[in-house]
């Protein structure tokens, strides 16, 4: 499966189960809601958190896109990577940001001078996870 074949499915579907791994190599599991971003799925979380601090020292992970009933479903395994004001121009960062919650949300954000005001103040990160492997029952 290719991921323009699933791109459909994701426009509709925004319900997610992110799996990272700990230091230990044990799996850490994590509900998100993610929206397309160019070649991948993305969501956003803050800084502190521990999908975020598994994904920076080991950036391998996998997530499940759900349907509604569970079914159907899409899996992609991959490598996330970190969209943060620390590794990106700023304007570039809470563009990636917006693009993420118009995505995610089906909607642009009513005011977003405040939203952009929200993600400074909360740290936000964006997260986009590229498939190596795609599979489900779509």
């Amino acid at each position: 499966m290719k991921f323009s074949d699933a791109a459909k499915f994701l426009q509709n579907n925004h319900d997610a189960v992110l799996t990272t791994f700990r230091r230990d190599g044990a799996a850490q599991m994590s509900i998100v809601t993610v929206g397309t971003l160019e070649d991948g799925v993305a969501f956003t979380t803050t800084e502190g958190r521990a999908k975020l601090l598994n994904l920076t020292r080991n950036r391998r992970c996998s997530i499940l896109v759900s349907g509604s009933s569970w079914r159907p479903y899409l899996v992609l395994e991959g490598f996330a990577k970190i969209i943060s004001q620390n590794n990106h121009d700023r304007q570039i960062w809470l563009q990636t940001l917006r693009k993420i919650y118009t995505s995610a949300s089906g909607q642009d954000h009513p005011d977003w001078n405040e939203y952009d005001e929200a993600m400074i103040k909360d740290r936000r990160v964006g997260v986009k996870i590229v498939a190596e492997k795609l599979y489900g029952t779509l």
